[in-house]
């Protein structure tokens, strides 16, 4: 991945084309160009150079776009973090990364003064919106210089960036990606679903700082299509949106289909521009899919699967499979190997059940300075263990059914939350449902689900007790229903189980 070269070719090919749509401005290739290239070259007056950490802590803005792509034009290191971060996470990150700059916009609650004194390896803080001082430096005046940068080496296996995925003390898991990686994102998408100039992406409240935002930019550049950004995710104006600028697709959640489906008008939109309607980052149901193609009947609706260590997407489900029969997962392009295996590491056939492992260039380069967490996951020949529970069919097809830790241990049976959340979906008065294993004295675990009606709707547990014994075994059956407005999310929208454990 060149960024300084896909800039001054989609601003040769589109100067005036919209790169990006936001809050109804034009943002063009030619302007994408000026401010990305125009950051490059403030920071390096500032001191950076190639293979130095910068530290991008912004909302979903523009500027968090010129700052990839600014930083990966020095063939530096981007370290995008979390608008939602507390102080003490972010001064965690700092540390870890080893960040030299931090380009940040104020929020509430946050000291940039105190995060500087925390780290001592921070050199700089350019904020966004804050007039120069003393112990900071503006946006707006390291745009004052030339844009010209100085010609740098350019190696695919240089680092591009680190991907926080979880925790915030002990021992943060740091994903490193090198710019080759970068490529991968791409090579998949054209492989699969074969963008072309015309289409417009539309980003609507997936982080910059996930493997998931910093692929839009990249669909943008390499194929010279429109990115219309949302800063957050709203279901109505979402479908506005949609109809307004005529997107064609789009990538969102299980539960952002859910907020969707719930709106009374959802089907009165003009959706017939898209092509492709996407769902990732958990398994999704078939009924709740087949509900959204109402509002998009011409549109292939498509399941996808991949990880933040795996340079994410790595697989799509074939656009000729009926949504009854959609799987969680698809096929793996060529050029990346799948195996399902048991505990003991030994391959299994089609039909069985066992952890996914995936084998390609692809796999991050490992966890920052956490060589044992590294090794945990990566095996001598650089197979990934993913962690997730899978099977193949014969077709070559490849479905999640869990993660390991949402297995539950029913007196030595294994259930499988997802299968159990699929089925209480499927009841016309469930808008949402969400299960995890709850200790029990007699069974070890047992499942509970935490379920949200429909607006209007009510239920006794007796009642989804007497559903789900028409469609699942006895000890996959919930032991306890709990009913609550609503469940709780994380930053990508998708449920956040552990939340629900803590309470």
């Amino acid at each position: 991945m060149n960024a300084v070269q896909l800039l001054e070719k989609q601003a040769q090919a589109h100067p005036e084309k919209p790169a990006i749509i936001f809050q109804e401005q034009n943002i063009t290739y030619r302007q994408l160009q000026k401010h990305s290239l125009g950051l490059a070259a403030g920071l390096s007056s500032l001191g950076l150079a190639k293979a130095d950490k910068v530290a991008i802590f912004l909302p979903n803005i523009p500027e968090y776009i010129y700052s990839f792509l600014g930083v990966f034009s020095l063939r530096a290191i981007c370290v995008p973090l979390d608008f939602m971060l507390s102080e003490e996470e972010i001064i965690n990150f700092i540390n870890h990364s080893e960040s030299k700059v931090l380009i940040a916009q104020e929020r509430k609650g946050i000291d940039l003064g105190h995060i500087q004194s925390s780290c001592p390896g921070l050199e700089k803080i350019v904020v966004l919106g804050k007039d120069s001082s003393a112990r900071f430096t503006s946006w707006e005046s390291i745009f004052k210089g030339s844009s010209t940068l100085a010609k740098i080496e350019i190696n695919t296996s240089d680092q591009a960036a680190i991907f926080y995925t979880s925790g915030s003390t002990g021992h943060p898991k740091g994903v490193v990606l090198t710019y080759a990686h970068l490529d991968n994102p791409i090579e998949v998408l054209e492989y699969f679903l074969k963008p072309v100039e015309r289409d417009s992406f539309l980003c609507a409240g997936v982080p910059f700082s996930h493997i998931g935002g910093l692929d839009y930019m990249l669909f943008m550049l390499y194929f010279g299509t429109t990115l219309v950004l949302m800063e957050r995710f709203h279901p109505l104006e979402f479908l506005r949106t949609l109809e307004k600028y005529k997107i064609t697709i789009f990538c969102i959640v299980p539960s952002m289909y859910v907020a969707i489906l719930s709106l009374k008008e959802y089907d009165k939109f003009d959706l017939s521009s898209l092509r492709y309607a996407v769902v990732f980052g958990a398994p999704s149901s078939p009924v709740l899919l087949e509900r959204f193609r109402k509002a998009c009947p011409a549109a292939f609706l498509l399941n996808g699967w991949g990880m933040t260590e795996t340079s994410a997407p790595n697989s799509y489900l074939p656009t000729q499979t009926k949504t009854k029969e959609i799987p969680n997962t698809g096929k793996f392009p060529p050029g990346t190997q799948a195996q399902i295996v048991d505990h003991q590491g030994k391959t299994l056939g089609d039909d069985q059940e066992g952890e996914l492992w995936i084998k390609a260039e692809a796999v991050m380069l490992g966890y920052y300075k956490e060589p044992e967490l590294t090794r945990e996951v990566l095996t001598p020949d650089r197979w990934l263990k993913t962690g997730d529970i899978a099977r193949r069919d014969q077709a070559g097809r490849y479905y999640i059914v869990g993660r390991k830790k949402e297995m539950i241990k029913v007196s030595g049976e294994i259930v499988f939350a997802p299968e159990v959340e699929e089925v209480i979906h499927r009841h016309p008065k469930v808008k949402e449902v969400a299960v995890i294993g709850v200790a029990d004295d007699l069974r070890g675990e047992v499942p509970k689900a935490f379920v949200v009606c429909k607006e209007d709707q009510s239920l006794e547990p007796d009642d989804l007790r007497f559903f789900c014994r028409q469609h699942l075994a006895h000890f996959k059956i919930p032991h306890y229903f709990e009913f609550t407005l609503s469940l709780p999310k994380n930053r990508v929208g998708k449920v956040d189980k552990e939340a629900l454990k803590r309470l």
